[in-house]
C-alpha cells in the first residue's frame, strides 16, 4: 500500500490523521485478530488529539485457546523448514519494513503520540534486529561439537530445539521495536507466536505481522489477540511453552509466579530507575545534548531513558545551564514529519502519573527549572519536558519510576559516591556515562548496577548493538533479548552422547578395584596434560 501524506481531516483540533491511514486500511489490520466474527469490539483514540482511532474485536480465552491450537499445528512444519528458508522471509521482512517505512511511521505517531523522528529509531531497530538473526540464526542454531565425557571414545553433540509456541506480550511504548524484535528471534528459532500487544497500540503490531505473512511466513505462525491481561492472561500463560514480556515490575512478578508454577522459562524486561553519571571531565556541551536525548525521547516513555542525573559538583551550575536551556528549545507539538521534538504522552493514565509525580515534588519543595506542567493547548495528553532539582527522599519520583519527560539532577562529590547513588536503586536496566576518556568511563560503568550502560551516548549504543546481550539486574527484570540469548532462549539445549568401544563400566576381565585405580590415573594425566 503506497502512503500519500496528505491529510485527510478529523473532528479533532485541527490535526488531521495522513491519508494513508484510511478506513479500509483499519478494518484490515484489525480483520488479523483472533476472535469471533461477532466479538465484543473496543476502541482507541488517538493521543494527538482524542478522537476515536481504531475499533477491534476482543478476543475471549477461548479464542486465546484456539489461536494456540492453530499455531501448534503450524509450529510443528515451521520448525522443520530449513534456516535457511526462514532467513530468506526475515531477509524480505527487513526489506518490507525499510521499504513501507511511511505506513508504520504514520501508524506509531497516530497511536503512540510520539514524534517521527523517534517513530524512525523503530524502524531502524527492527531493521538492525532481522538482519540479524536472519545472518546468525545458523550459527547460534546450529549443531555443535561439545568434549566428550572420554577424549577419543565420547562423540558429544549440543542441538538446539524450538519451545513449540511462544507468548509474547508487548507494550504500548514502543509498539514496533517491543511487537517485532522478540517475536523474530523466537520466530528464527523455529517457533510460533501467539502475541497479546497492548491495546492501545495494536494497529503497529498487526502491521508488523501482515508483512511477516507477506515476506512469505506460513499460515497460523505468528497470531494476534486483543484483550484485557485479567481477561485472557490467564489463557495466554496456560498454554504457553515461553513466556516473553514486557512492561511494569509488579505485572512482572506475577507472571514468574506463574511461569514458575507451570515451569516454563521466561523472559522479563521490566521498569527502571535509570541513572546517568556527568564525570568531572566530561564536555558540559555534549554532555548536555546526551541528557536531552536520554531523557526526552517518545516523551519519556521508554524504558531505557534516564530519570536521574548526577553531575560533579565542579560542572553543576555549567551543566544546568547548557541542559536547561536546550531543554526549554525542544520544540513540542503534533505533527506528521521531522519537524518536531517532543510529542504526546500516550494515555490519560500516564499524564496522571507524571502530573502527580511533578506536583508532589513541588509541593515538597524540588524547584522547576524547566517545564513542569502539560500542556492542553498542544492537545489531551502533552506535557512539558521537565528538570527538577531540590528532589529529595520523600518525594515520589526520587525513587519511582515516573515514565515521562522528567528528571532529576543532583550532584556529588567524589567517583565513588556517584557509583553509589546510581546504584542506589532496586533496579538495574540501563545506565550512562558521560567523560573525556573512554577508558575512565568504561571503568566507572563497569561498577554500575545495570544491564546496559553506554559511554558518552544515552541508550542507542548499547541497544544497537544487538550482538550482546540486552536485559535487567534486579527489579528491572529476568532474561536478555539480543545476541545469543536473545535466541537460545527461545529453544531446548539437547546433549547427545555417543559412547565408542569403552565407556565409564568396567570390562569384564577387569575388576573393579583395578579399574578404579585405572580411570583415577587417567584423570590425573588428563590434568597433567592440560586437558579441559
Amino acid at each position: 500500500m503506497a502512503t500519500d501524506h496528505a491529510t485527510r481531516p478529523t473532528a479533532a483540533t485541527g490535526l488531521s490523521l495522513p491519508a494513508s491511514i484510511t478506513p479500509a486500511f483499519l478494518e484490515q489490520l484489525a480483520a488479523r485478530v483472533s476472535a469471533a466474527p461477532d466479538a465484543a469490539r473496543v476502541t482507541t483514540s488517538a493521543p494527538y488529539t482524542g478522537v476515536p482511532l481504531a475499533d477491534f474485536p476482543v478476543s475471549t480465552p477461548e479464542d486465546v485457546e484456539s489461536a494456540f491450537a492453530r499455531a501448534r499445528v503450524a509450529q510443528k512444519s515451521w520448525a522443520a523448514t530449513p534456516v535457511a528458508e526462514r532467513k530468506r522471509i526475515l531477509l524480505r521482512y527487513h526489506d518490507l519494513v525499510l521499504a513501507r517505512q511511511d505506513e508504520v511511521l504514520d501508524l506509531m505517531q497516530a497511536e503512540n503520540g510520539k514524534t517521527r523522528r523517534d517513530a524512525f529509531l523503530e524502524v531502524v531497530d527492527i531493521g538492525i534486529v532481522s538482519r540479524h538473526y536472519a545472518r546468525t540464526a545458523a550459527k547460534y542454531l546450529g549443531p555443535k561439537r561439545r568434549r566428550g565425557a572420554i577424549p577419543l571414545l565420547t562423540h558429544t553433540t549440543e542441538l538446539r530445539h524450538p519451545k513449540g509456541v511462544v507468548t509474547v506480550i508487548s507494550p504500548w511504548n514502543y509498539p514496533l521495536s517491543m511487537a517485532a524484535s522478540d517475536t523474530i528471534a523466537a520466530l528464527m528459532a523455529g517457533n510460533a507466536v501467539v502475541q497479546k500487544p497492548d491495546t492501545q497500540t495494536a494497529l503497529t503490531a498487526l502491521w508488523s505481522m501482515d508483512l511477516m505473512y507477506e515476506a512469505g511466513l506460513p499460515k497460523d505462525v505468528w497470531q494476534m489477540v486483543i484483550g484485557r491481561g485479567s481477561s485472557i492472561g490467564g489463557a495466554l500463560m496456560d498454554n504457553a511453552d515461553y513466556m516473553m514480556f514486557t512492561g511494569s515490575t509488579a505485572s512482572g512478578r506475577n507472571i514468574a509466579s506463574d511461569a514458575g508454577r507451570r515451569l516454563i522459562g521466561a523472559s522479563l524486561e521490566l521498569g527502571g530507575k535509570n541513572p546517568m553519571i556527568v564525570l568531572d571531565d566530561a564536555d558540559i556541551d555534549k554532555a548536555a545534548d546526551g541528557a536531552v536525548a536520554a531523557c526526552f525521547p517518545s516523551a519519556g516513555q521508554l524504558c531505557v531513558s534516564i530519570e536521574r542525573l548526577y553531575v560533579a559538583e565542579s560542572l553543576r551550575d555549567k551543566f544546568i545551564a547548557a541542559f536547561t536551556a536546550r531543554t526549554k528549545n525542544l520544540k513540542i507539538g503534533a505533527a506528521y514529519d521531522y519537524s518536531v521534538d517532543v510529542g504526546s504522552l500516550t494515555t490519560s493514565a500516564q499524564l496522571k502519573t507524571v502530573t502527580e509525580h511533578v506536583d508532589d515534588a513541588v509541593a515538597k519543595g524540588a524547584t522547576v527549572l524547566a517545564g513542569g506542567k502539560a500542556r492542553p493547548d498542544l492537545g489531551p495528553l502533552f506535557y512539558e519536558p521537565t528538570i527538577l532539582t531540590d528532589v529529595t527522599p520523600d518525594m515520589t519520583l526520587y525513587d519511582h519510576e515516573t515514565f515521562g519527560p522528567v528528571v532529576s539532577i543532583y550532584t556529588y562529590r567524589d567517583v565513588d559516591e556517584a557509583i553509589a547513588l546510581a546504584n542506589a536503586t532496586p533496579y538495574g536496566l540501563n545506565a550512562s556515562v558521560w567523560t573525556g576518556s573512554g577508558a575512565r568511563g568504561r571503568a566507572v560503568a563497569a561498577r554500575v548496577h545495570a544491564g546496559t550502560v553506554n559511554v558518552n551516548e544515552a541508550f542507542a549504543a548499547a541497544w544497537g548493538s544487538v550482538d550482546a546481550p540486552m536485559g535487567g539486574m534486579g527489579d528491572s527484570g529476568l532474561g536478555r533479548r539480543h545476541g545469543a540469548d536473545g535466541i537460545l532462549k527461545y529453544t531446548e539445549a539437547q546433549t547427545v552422547a555417543h559412547q565408542r568401544i569403552q565407556g565409564f563400566t568396567p570390562p569384564a576381565r577387569i575388576n573393579p578395584e583395578t579399574w578404579a585405580s585405572l580411570l583415577t590415573g587417567a584423570l590425573k594425566a588428563l590434568k597433567a596434560a592440560g586437558v579441559r
